[in-house]
């Protein structure tokens, strides 16, 4: 990606809560430079920056998705102070979605619908979600792991991870409950979470509930 691609993408993130994750939003972005321009950007350079139709969509939800992760840390110790612990992350973590929550689902579907196979046989692709979980689920154990009462967490990311996704599931349904859920899923995870096939079972219960999300944006049919 060019420097003026990532300055633009980094230009049109606060656009999102008001023009959600669109091509208007890389458009417009143009018009917050040092320097703005008179116009918005042209619809045919917003296609020749970050790609033709919805990839420039998906684009912007990356970039999204990459610095709310890379705030995680920020934000805890904003809120915390000096010591994190895992749902301290993970909190700050979902806070980052709340001033765009109306628009996820769709970025999700559009995250979902990216796959290369034909839509007949992969309708929705689970792929791009689940690493977005596990990116996340690293993060929180990186951030957290100075202390050593955290350290077991770095062998159980892939619960992490499908704890993070059902509270994320939970914040789009219900978001002033959303931290109270993700507390009760991390203090049972040592019960619930115990067994592998237990934790395969409890992700394909979340990817159901995430398809039926990403489902009712519209974007998928």
């Amino acid at each position: 990606m060019t420097t003026t691609s990532s300055k633009l993408l980094k230009l049109a993130l606060p656009l999102i809560k008001t023009h959600g994750f669109t091509r208007e939003a890389l458009s417009l972005s143009v018009l917050s430079l040092p320097t703005p321009l008179a116009h918005p950007l042209p619809d045919a350079s917003v296609t020749a920056l970050f790609g033709p139709g919805d990839d420039a969509r998906r684009t912007l939800v990356h970039a999204w998705l990459d610095d709310a992760r890379l705030r995680m840390k920020e934000e805890a110790s904003d809120s915390m102070g000096l010591h994190l612990g895992m749902g301290d992350v993970l909190k700050a973590r979902l806070r980052s979605n709340e001033p765009v929550l109306e628009h996820l689902p769709e970025a999700f579907a559009l995250l979902a619908s990216s796959s290369s196979l034909p839509l007949p046989l992969l309708p929705v692709d689970p792929a791009p979600i689940i690493k977005h979980a596990a990116q996340v689920s690293d993060q929180a154990c990186w951030i957290a792991h100075s202390d050593a009462r955290e350290s077991s967490w770095y062998t159980r990311r892939a619960s992490i991870s499908a704890i993070y996704l059902a509270a994320e599931l939970h914040q789009l349904t219900s978001p002033k409950t959303a931290s109270a859920f993700l507390d009760s899923l991390l203090e049972n995870a040592e019960h619930a979470e115990k067994a592998l096939d237990e934790t395969a079972l409890f992700a394909s219960y979340v990817w159901k509930s995430w398809r039926g999300i990403v489902r009712s944006s519209g974007v998928l049919v």
